[in-house]
C-alpha cells in the first residue's frame, strides 16, 4: 500500500497507519499482511482493479479474472507464500459467463481454491473488483521491502515494459501483437518460494520498476543504485522508450537483494547493487532520476 510520493495515497494510507497498529499489518509499508497462526504463519493480501485504470473499457472478461487472480498471487510471491486459497469481491456487468470462465482458467494455473466472497449490482459507470488472497509462509523470517544492506546486489527476475507494450497495442488495435503481458500476466510464486529463504529484501514490481525499488530503499534506509543498461526489457522496445518502461508498471516481476557473493536460485537478472543512504533513495545511471517514478492513485 505504501507510496513514497505525496499524493492523495498517501495522505490516506498515513491516517490508516495510525489504526493498523497490529504488528500483522508492517506498517502498512509492505505487500501483505504477515500473521503468527499456530505452528504457520499466515499470508493476507487484497488488491483491486477499477475499469479504466487496470484494465481497458470492452476487454475481455476473462482477462480481467486473470489478472486479478493474478496480481494477488504476485503479492503472495513476493512474501515467498504458497497460496491457500482465495475470497472474490465481484461487480456484477455484461458478461459474468466470461469472467467465471477465466477465473477458473486462472486458478487451475496458480494452484488456489475460491473460498467464497460477495457480488453487488452497480450503478452505471467505472465497475471496480476486489480479491483477498490467503498464503502460507514457506520461510522465516518472511521477506519484506525492509531488508536491503549496503553491499547487496540488486536483481529482477525477468523484464519490464511488456505489459506497458501490450496495453498500447491492445488500445490502439494492433493487429499481430502480443498482448498477453498486459491481459494475463504470471506470478512468480515458484521463484519467490526460492528466493525467500536468501534474500535481504523482496517485493513485486506492480506501479514500475523506479518506484518500487524507491520503495524497497526507503522501507530498508538505503539507496537503491540501477543500471538501466542492466535492465532486462522486450526485444521489441525500442531504445528510447526504456525510461518510460521502468516507470509503466504491471510487470509484476520479483525485484530482490542478495548478498554480493550469493547468487539467485532462479532466472533474474543483476540490474545494479544497494548503496549506504546519503540524501537520495534511488539513483538511475549513477544521477537521481527526474519526474515521475511510476504510477501512482490519486
Amino acid at each position: 500500500m505504501a507510496s513514497p510520493e505525496s499524493d492523495g495515497e498517501t495522505r490516506f494510507i498515513a491516517l490508516m497507519r495510525a489504526l493498523a497498529v497490529d504488528p500483522a499489518a508492517r506498517a502498512l509499508a509492505d505487500d501483505a499482511a504477515v500473521i503468527p497462526f499456530g505452528h504457520e504463519t499466515l499470508v493476507i493480501t487484497h488488491d483491486m482493479m477499477v475499469e479504466g485504470v487496470h484494465w481497458l473499457r470492452g476487454q475481455d472478461e476473462a482477462d480481467i479474472a486473470w489478472k486479478l487472480i493474478a496480481t494477488n498471487m504476485s503479492d503472495l510471491a513476493a512474501k515467498g507464500a504458497e497460496p491457500v486459497g482465495v475470497l472474490l469481491g465481484y461487480a456484477l456487468g455484461p458478461d459474468d459467463a466470461r469472467f467465471a470462465l477465466g477465473l477458473g482458467e486462472a486458478l487451475a494455473a496458480f494452484g488456489v481454491p475460491l473460498l467464497g466472497g460477495d457480488t453487488v449490482s452497480a450503478p452505471t459507470g467505472a465497475r471496480s473488483h476486489g480479491l483477498t488472497a490467503l498464503g502460507r509462509a514457506t520461510s522465516d523470517p518472511v521477506p519484506a521491502r525492509s531488508g536491503a544492506k549496503a553491499g547487496d546486489v540488486v536483481w529482477i527476475t525477468g523484464p519490464v515494459g511488456g505489459a506497458m507494450l501490450g496495453f498500447e497495442a491492445l488500445r490502439d488495435g494492433t493487429a499481430g501483437a502480443d498482448t498477453t503481458a498486459f491481459r494475463r500476466p504470471m506470478a512468480r510464486l515458484r521463484e519467490g518460494r526460492a528466493l525467500a529463504p536468501i534474500v535481504g529484501a523482496m517485493m513485486d514490481v506492480s506501479d514500475g520498476l523506479l518506484i518500487d525499488a524507491q520503495r524497497m530503499a526507503l522501507a530498508s534506509g538505503v539507496t537503491l543504485a540501477i543500471t538501466t543498461a542492466r535492465v532486462p526489457f522486450p526485444e521489441s522496445l525500442p531504445l528510447a522508450r526504456r525510461r518510460d518502461a521502468m516507470t509503466w508498471g504491471d510487470d509484476y516481476e520479483l525485484l530482490f537483494t542478495l548478498p554480493g557473493d550469493q547468487t539467485p536460485p532462479c532466472l533474474a537478472h543483476a540490474i545494479g547493487h544497494v548503496e549506504e543512504f546519503r540524501g537520495d533513495s534511488i539513483l538511475l545511471d549513477g544521477a537521481v532520476p527526474q519526474g515521475r517514478l511510476g504510477y501512482r492513485h490519486g
